[in-house]
């Protein structure tokens, strides 16, 4: 008596084997492993719309005015660095400076504080409906536009008394809750409860919870919040301009626009100004880059 196996073998085709798995290969590389050209394509486009205006600044601020005159894209004959040494005497750069200095790092600061206080209240309460209506409140202020309150700001802060470095330091920090909290959230709902409840068994306060279990845990959070708060209180203009009303504490994005407006006909000088207000911006980017991207991404795996 035979017995027959149930399995069938698998059928092979000697001659299709090879040019099969060629195209199982290729249709592979294709979907994750290849080349996608559209794709490069627009990134080289999107790098030109950056690189062409920084070489057009880093050249010009080296040019006398004849030469920018004669060719705007070609290389200077002789590297000056005596634009730059005009620009700092006119911007008075080592004042403007230490005032952005004092108002970014207060805003930076006291947004990654209070904010974070703020994100852990609405994230460990969201199960109440009066905490979910008001984070969706506190979040819809990305839809509103600055221009369309910047008239009440600037009397309220006038009448205030905040027209100054404190109140400027503040508004970073009101203006920046809506997008810092939702980023805080997502974040702060993804820590297991059960470290707090561990905490609260061995005596720890709510306030200690928080200090010493959830701040740390939010470092690469507190990170990114950090360094994206930095950039835009380095670089913003308009907040400065409607909100300082003494010339003598303006800031250096501020600095420049007044350099323009005296300078507008000596374009080396005021580029070379411009350089000296990105640099130190561009050295904190590049070295808290990885804090970025690291924080973005642990966010969008919580």
């Amino acid at each position: 008596m035979t017995t027959t196996s149930s399995a069938r073998p698998a059928t092979t085709h000697v001659g299709a084997g090879p040019a099969t798995a060629y195209k199982v290969r290729r249709r592979s590389r294709g979907a994750f492993g290849g080349t996608n050209w559209w794709t490069t394509l627009l990134v080289v486009v999107l790098s030109l719309t950056i690189l062409v205006p920084l070489y057009f600044t880093i050249i010009t601020a080296f040019k006398t005015p004849a030469e920018l005159a004669a060719s705007g894209w070609a290389l200077p004959e002789h590297w000056r660095i005596n634009n730059f040494a005009q620009a700092w005497e006119m911007t008075s750069y080592p004042r403007r400076v230490l005032t952005s200095t004092i108002i970014t790092l207060g805003a930076t600061v006291l947004t990654i504080v209070s904010n974070s206080m703020v994100a852990y209240a609405l994230g460990r309460n969201m199960h109440r409906r009066w905490v979910r209506w008001m984070y969706y409140y506190v979040v819809a202020a990305l839809f509103v536009p600055f221009p369309i309150i910047m008239l009440p700001v600037v009397r309220e802060t006038a009448m205030l008394h905040l027209d100054n470095e404190a109140g400027l330091i503040l508004l970073y920090v009101v203006y920046g809750l809506a997008f810092n909290i939702l980023m805080y959230t997502s974040f702060i709902k993804a820590i297991p409860e059960e470290l707090e409840e561990a905490a609260a068994i061995d005596g720890a306060s709510r306030w200690g919870i928080f200090w010493r279990i959830i701040f740390p845990l939010l470092s690469p959070m507190n990170a990114t919040v950090g360094i994206l708060t930095c950039l835009w209180a380095w670089n913003d203009f308009l907040l400065p301009l409607v909100i300082l009303t003494d010339q003598s504490k303006a800031t250096l994005p501020l600095a420049q626009y007044v350099f323009q407006g005296q300078f507008n006909t000596n374009y080396p000088v005021s580029f070379a100004s411009y350089l000296m207000a990105i640099a130190p911006m561009f050295v904190v980017y590049v070295l808290a880059q990885r804090w970025v991207i690291s924080g973005v991404m642990r966010g969008a795996q919580k």
